[in-house]
């Protein structure tokens, strides 16, 4: 099964943020690929959790994320992004 995400990088401090908004999962790294990689790991760890507790398609489901042939396909698209400076 192949799931298709996106991953935001984001720094705060000193450290980085990985998240992927098509499954609201955040981790965190001292480098930008060490985020990433925690990401993924965090991803790994709780699918197979999920799968072991019979939970995983139920979670998928709430996410909107579907199955098609072989992967899995979240409604969610990023299309864009830009920073912007907003006067309030």
């Amino acid at each position: 099964m192949k799931l298709h995400i996106t991953i935001e990088v984001w720094k705060k401090g000193h450290w980085y943020l990985a998240r992927t908004p098509e499954l609201d999962f955040i981790s965190q790294g001292r480098t930008k690929q060490e985020a990433k990689d925690n990401l993924l790991e965090v991803l790994r760890i709780q699918f197979a959790e999920m799968k072991d507790m019979n939970t995983l398609e139920d979670y998928l489901m709430e996410c909107g994320i579907h199955m098609k042939d072989d992967d899995l396909i979240s409604p969610l698209e990023v299309v864009e992004c830009e920073k912007s400076i907003v006067s309030i």
